[in-house]
């Protein structure tokens, strides 16, 4: 069994959190640029045993598209393409860039690294990875 990562992608940035080796816990684990994002993932896969990627989906509270709800489409084509072998998935990741910081917030961390965006995007996709992993796992 591999582990599972999850992309909370940005125009600017991307953050990525992955599972632990029995997809029972997930951690924040870096900031990526997006514009090397799949150049990262072809790396990052097989170094750490990736079957499954977990992609949140934006969406407004009425269910509609965000302003980059089209490039996350592309990007799940994308990777659907690229990683063939994987299991890739859409999930809803409404509310999580707030839950991150709350998350933040109770786990201690100072205002001014709660202030880095890139802290965000990361515990974000940790929450979108555990939203998955709660779901799946039974």
């Amino acid at each position: 069994m591999g582990k599972a990562i999850a992309i909370d992608f940005g125009l600017k940035r991307s953050g990525i959190a992955i599972t632990d080796d029995q997809k029972l816990f997930a951690f924040p684990h870096e900031t990526v640029d997006s514009q090397g994002l799949m150049t990262y993932l072809e790396a990052l896969i097989p170094k750490e045993s990736i079957d499954t990627i977990v992609l949140g989906e934006p969406k407004r509270m009425d269910n509609s598209d965000t302003h980059i709800s089209e490039n996350v489409r592309l990007l799940h084509e994308a990777l659907l393409a690229k990683f063939s072998a994987l299991t890739v998935v859409l999930i809803d990741e409404r509310f999580t860039s707030k839950m991150a910081v709350q998350a933040m917030i109770a786990g201690g961390m100072k205002k001014k690294e709660r202030k880095v965006k890139g802290n965000i995007d990361k515990v974000s996709a940790a929450i979108v990875l555990q939203s998955y992993l709660s779901a799946n796992n039974h």
